[in-house]
């Protein structure tokens, strides 16, 4: 009964908390895939659209660190369309838990169409490719081109653009945010996919926990809540 009190205590704080910093409402639709006894539960939203299961299975998921992908096959479908939120007004987040390997070369965590030169398209891509830029991650936000951070390592954390401005957005890596100059396109109209992008391509071998879609917000504030919240999670499960 303690564990099941503390993760309810857990979500409800993470839930209280946005509301207290502003970010509860722009939230559009989010899913907690960690804490729940079972893949159903983590993959029934807190807020918003259920995501529609693309091959993941019971032993892909960790109740303290959420779905790993297998770079494959397995994917979600957040069932919220890119154009749902305004052109110069939405996020895309995603908590990664573990960080990805290797053994696939392009990790897309979160997208809506191809990774490169497409109009209006919103990705968090990390790829290890060795030759110039070398390893990095890229962010687009209803542009067809990115910007690159580049990073020889990932970690785990919360990773997410936010766009309130037509002349630039925000982007978040390694508990920093960074706003970067690039005008808005109109977005591509097609559901945002996670673990991947659109179709299931460039699939991720990533562990992920949480995931959000919606209308502008502080990312600083996000990332906060949503690490307060796995570390409470890990803390109420043996």
């Amino acid at each position: 009964m303690t564990q099941a009190v503390d993760l309810a205590n857990a979500i409800n704080n993470f839930v209280v908390g946005c509301k207290q910093d502003g970010i509860w409402d722009p939230i559009k639709t989010c899913c907690i895939m960690a804490a729940w006894d079972g893949l159903n539960g983590a993959l029934y939203p807190l807020k918003g659209a259920a995501p529609t299961n693309y091959n993941f299975v019971a032993g892909d998921y960790d109740r303290e660190t959420g779905l790993k992908g297998d770079g494959s096959t397995k994917y979600l479908d957040s069932n919220r369309n890119n154009n749902a939120d305004p052109q110069n007004n939405n996020h895309n987040a995603v908590y990664s838990s573990v960080i990805p390997t290797d053994a696939v070369v392009n990790h897309v965590y979160m997208g809506v169409g191809p990774v490169t030169n497409e109009t209006g398209a919103n990705n968090i891509i990390y790829t290890f490719t060795p030759t110039s830029p070398g390893p990095r991650f890229a962010f687009r936000n209803r542009t067809s081109t990115a910007y690159n951070a580049s990073s020889l390592t990932p970690v785990a954390g919360l990773l997410g653009t936010s766009r309130s401005l037509a002349t630039s957005y925000d982007y978040r890596v390694f508990g920093a945010s960074t706003s970067f100059s690039n005008g808005s396109e109109t977005p591509r109209n097609a559901n945002v996919i996670v673990f991947a992008t659109e179709g299931g391509n460039v699939p991720t071998n990533a562990r992920l926990a949480f995931y959000s879609i919606g209308e502008s917000l502080d990312l600083a504030a996000l990332d906060t809540r949503v690490s307060n919240l796995i570390t409470a999670i890990g803390a109420a499960i043996p």
